[in-house]
């Protein structure tokens, strides 16, 4: 484990040809000279009005060419290949690729436990957004122990890997909510595009409230679980209500970037002046991350499959709110005051694992767990051996159960 307590937005060396949840896990800032010939399948869109020259720099916006999915028909890649921009879009995608994502060969759907009762729906949220909900309950007849709120990470969806995941917890006892951030997944907004990241905060709290006044949730305990970049909203989701939650649990959270990954004082002027303009531009280079994240390579072929990922460059506001989220996490993480369980790969080249240990460190609260998982990668939830998998699942569960 890296001794320096900062989070690094290590670069990547190797490229990743497949569209995926964890592409883009992390933003990054650039701009495109003439000599930049990254990611030659990538189309070049220059802003109407604005003549192209090869000797001044210039903001491009590209639109992403995705490679087909092996194992599916031309039907499937047709659609798949559709602008995922808007909402209506990316259920019509889901929908259509539902039942393969269900069929694929990974242990959290082929061991994934029956009987499972699901519902998914929208709540229109007070900025007039629809948010996709999905609820995952034991068995009928089944004593339910407590609730568990689910905040998904940077580009992703509740409607993948998660499946798996909170049929495990839900066979456990407990009863599993999630939801898409908007932007993300089957919610409503642009895609990958975060104007406020404390509007993604404020979203969780007011959805997650009203599931719990729900009359069958009263007086169980609710935990809520947050991975990654959900690591980062769930925290301040605490910070904002100290006494809402019974329990925090993040996975490998997202909760500072190094100061090197940062740009220069004076380059950090024109992004900010950039993100006013042309908030919703989409900067060049795009790292690929999936190499990190998935330590499994036959789980990272898999990640193709989440056809509905936002996978394309980092929106330039949405990378500075990530930004913003993380330097106000940094200095609040001494009033984290809930009970707390950390659990990060020791190996995790995504999101430091040493930052995991900064926040078990800095934390005020009296019960506090941190789990590092040797030689784990970033998704230590998904994209491990199987028998790690579900050793961090049943940690979970475990500690779950001491709290209920």
């Amino acid at each position: 484990m890296d001794s320096c307590l900062t989070l690094r937005f290590r670069q990547p060396e190797l490229d990743f040809p497949f569209h995926n949840s964890l592409k883009n896990q992390l933003p990054v800032l650039g701009l495109a000279g003439p000599n930049n010939n990254a990611a030659p399948k990538r189309a070049v869109l220059v802003p109407r009005g604005r003549r192209s020259s090869t000797h001044h720099r210039r903001l491009i916006v590209r639109a992403e060419i995705n490679s087909p999915i092996e194992g599916v028909s031309d039907d499937l890649n047709l659609i798949a290949s559709r602008n995922l921009d808007f909402a209506y879009t990316r259920r019509k995608v889901r929908s259509a690729f539902t039942q393969v994502q269900l069929q694929l060969d990974h242990c959290l759907f082929t061991m994934a436990p029956s009987g499972i009762r699901t519902q998914e729906w929208y709540e229109r949220n007070s900025k007039g957004l629809e948010i996709f909900c999905k609820s995952w309950m034991p068995k009928l007849g089944d004593q339910i122990k407590g609730v568990l709120f689910f905040c998904h990470g940077y580009g992703d969806t509740c409607t993948f890997f998660f499946e798996g995941i909170a049929r495990y917890i839900a066979a456990s006892g407990y009863g599993v909510y999630a939801l898409d951030h908007p932007g993300f997944g089957l919610s409503e907004g642009l895609h990958g595009y975060v104007p406020s990241f404390d509007a993604l905060v404020d979203n969780v709290i007011e959805i997650y409230t009203k599931i719990k006044g729900r009359p069958e949730l009263q007086g169980l305990p609710c935990f809520i679980l947050g991975q990654s970049m959900g690591g980062a909203v769930t925290i301040k989701a605490h910070l904002k209500e100290p006494r809402a939650w019974d329990g925090v649990i993040l996975v490998a959270p997202m909760c500072k970037i190094a100061e090197e990954m940062i740009p220069p004082p004076a380059l950090m002027k024109v992004f900010i002046l950039l993100s006013k303009i042309l908030p919703k531009a989409k900067l060049i280079p795009l790292k690929d991350l999936a190499d990190l994240a998935f330590r499994d390579s036959r789980k990272k072929e898999m990640a193709v499959y989440n056809v509905i990922c936002y996978n394309d460059q980092t929106r330039l506001k949405t990378a500075f709110e990530l930004l913003n989220a993380t330097i106000d996490i940094e200095k609040q993480v001494g009033k984290v005051s809930s009970p707390l369980l950390i659990l990060h790969g020791a190996e995790d080249k995504v999101t430091d694992p040493s930052v995991s240990q900064f926040l078990y460190e800095k934390a005020s609260s009296t019960d506090k767990t941190l789990k590092l998982y040797e030689e784990g990668y970033h998704c230590i939830l998904e994209g491990e051996p199987d028998d790690r998998i579900f050793t961090v699942i049943s940690d979970i569960i475990s500690w779950l159960d001491a709290r209920c």
